[in-house]
Parts: C-alpha cells; structure tokens; sequence
C-alpha cells in the first residue's frame, strides 16, 4: 500500500510538468523562404557538395604545388659505430685485425624541380581548374535541388490543408441537411430510407475528413523530413496567395527558354566541365611516354664526434675539431640534372591511356545525354505549365455548375420534389469541383517551380511567390 502511494505521488509530480512542457511547445510558423533557407542549413547532399568543393580546392593546390622545387631535408646521428676489419703490413706481409669505434653526424638539404616530363603537370594543372569550377556549378545545382524539392512538398502541405477545409465544409453541411431530414422525418416529410441514407452520407463526409487529416499530417512529416529540424517540432506554413498565382502568363517560348537553360543549367555547365578535365587527364597520363627532365641541388655536411681505432693491442683515439666546427666547415653542395626515360614498362602507360580515353568518352556521352534531356524534359514541362492554365479554365466551370446544379437540386429536396439519391450525387459532384480547382491552383503553382527548375532559373534568392 505505501508502494502504491508513492508510485502515485511520483505519478502526480511528473504529469504536471509534462503537461507544461507540452504546453510550451509554440507552433513554428515558416514561410517558403524560411524553409528553404533551413533545408539548406541542414541538408546532408547541400553539405557532401559544399565538402567536394573545399576538396577540389585542395587538389588545385597540389596541381600548383608540382610547378615548384620539392625540398627534402635529412638528418641522421649514429651515437655508436663498430666496424671491423683486416689490414696488411707491407713491409712483413702480416694481417692485423683493425677493430674502429665511431660517432657520426650527417645533415643534407636536396632540392629538386622538375623541368619536363611530358607536360603532364600543365594538363594536370588545367584538369583540377576544371574539377574545381564544376564542384562550384554541383554545389550550385545541389541547391537548387533542395530549394525546388522543399517547394514541392510546402504547397503539397497547402494544398492539403485546403482539401480539409473543404471536407470539413462538406462534413459541416451534410451534418446540418441531416438534422433538417431528421425534423423533416419526424413530422412525416420523409421517409426513414432518406434518413439512413442521409445518416451514411454524414458518415462518407466524416471519413474523408479522417482521410484528409491524415494526408495533411503526412504532407507536414515529409516536409519535416527534408527541412531536418526535430520531429515534434509542430510547424505551421504562411499562405500563399492564389491572387499571385493567376498572375503567371501562359505564354512560353520553348526555342528561346531551350536556349537560356542551356546556358543557365548549372548541371549541364559541371558536366562539361567535368568532360574537359577528362580530357586533360588523357594528356596527363600519355606524359609518361616522353622523358623526364629535373634540376637537383644538394646541400650536405657532416661531422666526426669520435672516432676511435684498435689494432695489434693498442687503441689510437683520433681527436677532431668540435662537431658545429666541422659542420660548418665540411659544407658540401651539387647541382645536378637528372634525365629519365622509361623505355619500356609493361604496357602500364598504355593500358593508362586507354582507361583515361574511354573515361572521357563516357563524359562525353554522358554530357550530350544531359543536354538532350534538358530540351525534352524542358518541352514536357512547358507543355505541362501551359496545359495547367487549361485544367484551372475547366474547373472554374465545373465548379460553376456544380453550385447551380446542387442550389437548385437543394431547393427541390427541401420541398419534396426531388430523392436523396439525386441529392447525394450533386453534392458529391459539388465537392469535386472545389478540390479539383484548388489542386488545379496549386498545380499552377508547381508547375511553375518545375519549369523554372527545369530551365536553370534560380529558385533558391527568389522564391517568395511561385510568380516570381
């Protein structure tokens, strides 16, 4: 018993401040901007490019860095140093052993440049550039990527939250005809069929509103997911106006947009770039073929600690001057030039060569299939864009009718003249013609980040309205 009040006590201390910390938690609301700048704070791909850029980077440094002296410097001290060997006395012909005892001191600077070697360092050179600005057009693409993807999935969310006030409103109104054909039933103006058919239809608009609520929260997750903030985080959008959304124009000019996006598509400008590096990297590895040509100096110095020499019994301990003395002193230095040629290697150089030109033709064919998917993609989407114009102009007059078609069918159900059935199929028809116009809308909206997506127009600066 004192276990279970203490279990409840505990239970009564905690419950409150969860309560409070639920409480807290204000609604986040966000604009498309907001979004989008989040999304590309906090996304993984945005990140991974942003990393291959500061790569690219570095290797353009190295390429640089193989147009200058490498300079190699070497120390080395041996405390101790025993060698033996034999000696032969002229005069009686005799071998004595001579046993030698030394400590060492050596210190070499090597500085080498390279002259020649085929040009490979200059295509290397001019293949990092490359790689370098294509990281920058992926970086750039990545971006837009994000911005279009979080776009898509921000007026899904509106889109959604529209469609449930219009099942709410459709739920609202079946609820209000049910309580008038329940007091219509109750003074014998209809018959119990049309109160149970009344009742299901209330159920039907019930059930969509579930539906609807769920979609909604599934839309809100996955804009959640691609804006990685915490997932309990409840987020709330603006609205956009669909006054800026029918200012877009119809008209498009597909051979003049083709040509712009050409130009404008970040992708298509890495890709080529990405192509020309592999081209300059067929050049790099046929420098192997021609002889290597390097200028060397060497500076050196070295020094005799001790040295100490033991023959026939008797040891001679040799005295130098001071280590540093002879280090500065014993300064030795050379300038060299070494020529290389690699007349045969196993067919290593050709075989690289050959694996270099094939992995430029793919960059050329994946280039050109790029190219030809931006006009097509670009000619899809265009006509898509013009044919949205189209299914709003329908169902703007769908929607038209359906209000006349279910006024007037309303009336007549109110006074008897007309059945449930024919009632029911008005208001269904009545409910589709409002979602279809709001996702036409919406639509619109889409298919106009699509295009400018498509087109190579930056979506990322200006995106507050889908008419920018």
């Amino acid at each position: 018993m004192v276990k279970k009040n203490v279990f409840i006590a505990i239970l009564l201390l905690i419950l409150p401040v969860s309560t409070l910390h639920a409480e807290n938690l204000a609604t986040r609301t966000l604009s498309l901007q907001e979004c989008i700048a989040i999304a590309l704070d906090n996304t993984s791909s945005v990140k991974k490019a942003e990393n291959a850029r500061q790569l690219s980077g570095v290797d353009l440094l190295r390429s640089y860095g193989n147009f200058l002296p490498k300079v190699i410097s070497s120390a080395s001290y041996a405390p101790g140093s025993v060698s033996r060997s034999y000696t032969v006395n002229t005069a009686s012909t005799d071998t004595y052993s001579v046993r030698t005892e030394s400590s060492t001191i050596d210190l070499s600077v090597t500085a080498s440049l390279n002259l020649f070697n085929g040009l490979s360092d200059y295509a290397a050179l001019q293949a990092a550039l490359d790689r370098k600005k294509a990281a920058g057009f992926t970086l750039q693409r990545a971006r837009e990527t994000i911005a279009y993807d979080v776009t898509q999935h921000y007026y899904q969310v509106l889109l959604d939250r529209e469609l449930l006030d219009i099942a709410r409103e459709n739920l609202k109104s079946a609820k209000d005809l049910l309580t008038l054909t329940d007091r219509q039933f109750n003074i014998g103006l209809k018959s119990i069929t049309d109160l149970y058919q009344q009742q299901a239809d209330a159920s039907n608009s019930n059930l969509a509103v579930i539906n609807a609520e769920n979609q909604l929260r599934r839309s809100k997750l996955e804009l959640v997911r691609r804006l990685r903030i915490d997932p309990a985080t409840e987020i709330a959008l603006e609205l956009v106006s669909t006054a800026s959304i029918l200012k877009l124009s119809p008209e498009v000019n597909i051979e003049a947009l083709s040509t712009s996006s050409l130009e404008r598509r970040a992708d298509l400008a890495a890709q080529q770039l990405e192509r020309d590096a592999a081209r300059q990297d067929v050049r790099r590895v046929a420098g192997a073929r021609l002889p290597r040509l390097d200028l060397a100096f060497r500076v050196s110095s070295s020094a005799i600690d001790s040295y100490k020499s033991t023959w026939l019994g008797t040891t001679y301990d040799y005295v130098y001057p001071p280590v540093g003395k002879q280090l500065e002193n014993g300064i030795d230095h050379a300038v060299s030039l070494n020529l290389s040629w690699t007349v045969f290697d196993g067919f290593t150089t050709r075989y690289n060569v050959e694996t270099a030109k094939v992995a430029s033709r793919n960059r050329q064919l994946d280039y050109e299939e790029l190219k030809d998917g931006i006009e097509i993609d670009l000619k899809q989407v265009a006509g898509d864009y013009q044919a949205a114009f189209t299914r709003i102009e329908s169902a703007r007059e769908s929607l038209k009718a359906s209000e006349s078609a279910a006024q007037g069918i309303t009336r007549k159900y109110d006074l008897g003249a007309s059945g449930f059935v024919e009632l029911s199929s008005a208001r269904a028809a009545l409910f589709n013609a409002r979602s279809t116009l709001t996702q036409a809308l919406y639509n619109l909206a889409l298919q106009k980040a699509l295009l400018d997506y498509t087109s190579g127009v930056s979506i990322v600066e200006d995106n507050a309205s889908p008419s920018h």
